[in-house]
């Protein structure tokens, strides 16, 4: 989920981190080596957040860089943008089978497995002056980023007490908004006074770092009995999990539109040195978004969705109008970030209490549907970017944000109940 979460330029924005988890369950005949205590095991779970940070800003990093990346490997920046589509391809495409693959693998061997990739792909990424093999190691990176995003909410909700089970997921998903507030206006900054490869090469130190930090703070889980997971045409039918993933596609696909090449977007507007300092404090917002959600997500959850798609649907609005003003423009992407901070968090809880005993299936089906909405808006923005100009931008945003408003407004029964289960 990204969160996680995009540009082609960003998936975020990042997916989810998205995206986009899958609650894991213990064999009955191994057990738990870590048993949760009543206090939240914190050194775990931000190792978690900053693979969570890992995922959305290899995904998002891009967003920052575009113009220096697609100069440097010698082709347009809606060209370069796919470097976007095809890390949420590699996602949407191996997410549901790698997952069902690696169920029954130690969660911790699993989780530095992933990790290893991203250094892996972004070390590529960083040296290479091709784009086939550019884009070649971005599709790895993506499939790194499923199996990452399949394990991460499970892996936290299993390390705290049941009570505190969402919270430690909101911890684990901070990595999102921090990639968002703090990384890729870093990465946008050092891309510009180093190029962009020397921000490809600080991810690389950074997830080999974490694999250290990994193996030294986060307890080692079973993975789940072979059999475990519901089909997915099963899981379509329980009640409430289409709604959410219907939400899930059309928020995310409405949001990658505009955060993968908003770049060009300030550029339309007259804005294009602007690019660090909004994604700055679209990143910040979104910190805050998901601060207050994972302080009333237990009582609030279907009011928080809701609250969120509107308030990103008036900064994007207030985006759409060419006003020229850089202080209107810092408001804007405010409310886009505040609204869109919480939504992996939201999205994720929501599909996995809608879910029921097939929580682990729907978890893996919203990772997919996240980065396959990723993919069709770096590949849709492109298109329109290209077609009818970066003025079209914003209000196909506005567009897809009409089903998502109606739809969490319909699902008072499932999905995004009125009144929630204990």
């Amino acid at each position: 989920m990204s969160n996680h979460t995009t540009v082609a330029a960003g998936s975020a924005t990042t997916t989810p981190a998205l995206s986009k988890p899958v609650p894991e369950r213990p064999t009955p005949a191994t057990p738990t080596p870590a048993k949760p205590t009543g206090r939240l095991p914190l050194a775990a779970l931000l190792a978690l957040a900053t693979a969570v940070f890992v995922t959305s800003l290899t995904e998002t990093l891009p967003a920052g860089v575009l113009p220096g990346m697609s100069a440097d490997l010698g082709v347009g920046e809606a060209a370069a943008g796919q470097s976007v589509t095809v890390y949420a391809l590699g996602t949407a495409l191996t997410a549901v089978p790698l997952a069902a693959r690696t169920a029954g693998w130690r969660r911790k061997r699993l989780l530095l497995t992933s990790v290893a990739g991203f250094a892996a792909a972004n070390t590529v990424t960083a040296v290479s002056s091709s784009y086939v093999l550019t884009m070649g190691a971005r599709f790895l990176a993506g499939v790194a980023a499923g199996v990452a995003w399949a394990l991460l909410a499970g892996y936290a909700r299993r390390l705290a007490p049941p009570h505190l089970q969402g919270r430690a997921v909101a911890v684990a998903m901070t990595g999102i908004p921090l990639a968002l507030s703090l990384g890729v206006p870093a990465g946008t900054f050092l891309g510009a006074a180093a190029g962009w490869r020397t921000a490809f090469t600080a991810m690389t130190v950074i997830a080999v770092g974490l694999l250290g930090w990994i193996a030294l703070a986060v307890p080692d889980l079973p993975g789940e009995q072979r059999g475990g997971r519901a089909p997915v045409a099963r899981t379509l039918k329980v009640p409430g999990v289409l709604p959410v993933l219907a939400v899930t596609f059309a928020l995310v696909l409405a949001h990658t539109v505009l955060y993968t090449y908003v770049a060009a977007y300030l550029g339309h507007l007259g804005l294009p040195g602007s690019t660090g300092l909004v994604l700055l404090v679209f990143g910040v917002a979104s910190l805050a978004g998901i601060w207050i959600t994972g302080r009333y997500i237990d009582r609030r959850l279907r009011a928080l969705t809701l609250t969120g798609a509107v308030l990103v649907a008036v900064g994007v609005a207030a985006l759409a109008v060419p006003a020229g003003s850089t202080a209107l423009v810092l408001v804007a992407a405010g409310l886009w970030g505040l609204g869109w901070g919480g939504a992996p968090t939201l999205l994720q809880t929501a599909v996995a209490e809608a879910g029921g005993d097939a929580a682990d299936t729907a978890q893996t089906m919203l990772v997919s549907l996240w980065n396959a909405a990723m993919a069709a808006g770096g590949l849709a923005g492109g298109l329109l970017l290209g077609g009818l100009g970066a003025g079209a931008l914003p209000w196909s945003v506005l567009l897809l944000l009409v089903p998502v408003v109606a739809v969490v407004t319909g699902a008072r029964a499932h999905g995004f109940p009125a009144h929630r289960r204990p």
